[in-house]
């Protein structure tokens, strides 16, 4: 009960700016109904608890189970079942993924189910599986992380000459989707198994990251071939902004509850069918610890639950409403600076950026500070948030303008400068720093951005926000590892 509590007060401190700053709005420049404002801080409630119990789950069942698929890789000695694991693993964790449901939804909805979701959900976890595959065996065979990504995103960039725009800003959201609250935690736990193994303590701590940014690449493969056999041509997409049940504070919240949680349930059921499997085939874990790691699943379930109603019935509405009428009020300056500040707080709420910071500092026994990481990282994620905002303002501002340039910074700086440890930290924090509070809150912002402004497209200018916070994260964290390897040399004279 201490440890629900303790984890009760970390959520409560991290999710309040977020809230202070929706209610100063509120009273400033975009006052809300009555009714749409209590559903966000019902929402906020739900999202408070949610994340608790989650994140409790996640230490009592999700993270172990990682530890021990790892371990059992590692034991194997047989490249074959890392490789039919990686397979499994990858591509059930990410069929079942909430964020990738929620994408897929807000996709098919907004091209009129041109694209359906179904469709993107087995593009995107397929692709991740198969290179949550390739970063395994990277990581049994001793391949450069580097090589690898410059590899997958080489691919990715000359299939983007192939595709429709649209489709690339939801390639690269996808990569965002599929690193989400289920997937994070059992990807950082597995990497970290497998890597502590390694007779290299050093080789150890630089490959138990990475893992995460490896199976996002997937992703965003995955949707690119996907579209090469489902052309969508161009699709004109649109928001409704009349949708919105404005009649009662707890009917979306009812309303969210039968269709959440089922979804959470399949999303779940899959790793618990899998730890099953693997108790009886490779863990033989006690019955106590058996047991706690059963407890943990069920706590993770409950919180899911809870995160994803708050999060739809409570968040997202109000946030595609603010967007709207800020990019309404025709004041740019304000909007940006608002997105800025909202990709600020933002990043606070994402459950797998606590299982990452908090891995990071153990994995490095304290010398890389939770805190700091988590600094750069809001960093990162506000940046992203305010360009996304002037791509949709500024009609001449591509998506690929963005994403040629950041990856070209990403690249040099992870061949020449930045320290190898750091690389895949980046790339895992990227891919983190795009959960479920992105994909819900911040996409709706932008969606209503694009809805208000009468040359905007709502499909190609608002999707392609979780690219640009998938990679801007990535250059802030080598920008941070540059500063540890020059206060590592001043320490060393």
């Amino acid at each position: 009960m201490f440890v629900l509590l303790h984890k009760f007060k970390e959520v409560t401190i991290a999710v309040f700016p977020a809230v202070l700053f929706v209610v100063i709005l509120n009273f400033t420049l975009v006052p809300l109904e009555t009714v749409l404002l209590f559903q966000f801080l019902l929402g906020a409630l739900f999202i408070i608890i949610g994340l608790a119990v989650l994140l409790l789950g996640v230490d009592l069942g999700i993270l172990p189970l990682g530890d021990h698929i790892g371990t059992a890789l590692v034991k194997s000695n047989k490249l074959w079942f890392v490789i039919a694991v990686g397979l499994v693993v990858g591509v059930l964790i990410n069929l079942a993924e909430p964020d990738v449901a929620v994408l897929a939804s807000q996709v098919s909805n907004v091209s009129g189910n041109l694209i359906p979701a179904f469709v993107i959900r087995a593009a995107v976890a397929v692709g991740a599986g198969i290179l949550l595959t390739a970063g395994l065996v990277r990581i049994v065979e001793n391949f450069s992380l580097r090589v690898l990504m410059v590899i997958a995103y080489g691919i990715a960039c000359l299939m983007s000459f192939f595709v429709s725009s649209d489709m690339l800003a939801i390639a690269f959201d996808a990569s965002g989707a599929a690193t989400g609250a289920v997937t994070v935690p059992l990807v950082l736990a597995i990497s970290a198994g497998l890597a502590v193994m390694k007779k290299n303590s050093k080789s150890a701590e630089e490959d138990s990251f990475g893992l995460v940014g490896v199976m996002a690449s997937g992703a965003i493969l995955g949707v690119l071939i996907m579209n090469l056999f489902f052309n969508t041509g161009s699709i004109t997409g649109s928001l409704d902004m009349h949708h919105l049940d404005t009649t009662s504070v707890l009917a979306p919240f009812l309303a969210e509850i039968p269709r959440v949680a089922p979804e959470t349930l399949v999303a779940v059921l899959p790793i618990v069918i899998m730890f099953l499997v693997f108790q009886k085939v490779k863990f033989h874990l006690p019955k106590k610890a058996f047991r706690r790691m059963l407890i943990g699943f069920a706590y993770a379930y409950i919180g899911l639950v809870f995160f994803f109603v708050g999060a739809h019935a409570g968040f997202m509405n109000v946030g595609s409403v603010i967007g709207y009428h800020l990019a309404s009020a025709g004041n740019n300056v304000i909007l940006v600076s608002l997105a800025f500040v909202l990709g600020l707080l933002i990043i606070l709420t994402e459950p797998a950026v606590y299982v990452l910071t908090h891995q990071i500092e153990n994995i490095t026994n304290g010398y890389i500070k939770r805190k700091t990481v988590l600094l750069f990282l809001a960093i990162g994620v506000a940046s992203a948030v305010g360009l996304s905002m002037l791509r949709i303002l500024v009609p001449g501002i591509m998506l690929w303008h963005y994403l040629l340039t950041g990856f070209l910074i990403v690249f040099v700086m992870a061949f020449f400068a930045t320290p190898k440890m750091f690389v895949g930290i980046a790339f895992d924090s990227g891919a983190v720093a795009s959960g479920p509070m992105t994909v819900t809150l911040v996409l709706a912002f932008s969606q209503g951005v694009s809805e208000a402004l009468e040359y905007s497209n709502v499909l190609s200018d608002s999707f392609g926000i979780i690219a640009l916070v998938t990679m801007m994260p990535v250059i802030a964290l080598q920008i941070l590892g540059l500063v540890y390897k020059r206060k590592s040399k001043k320490s060393e004279v």
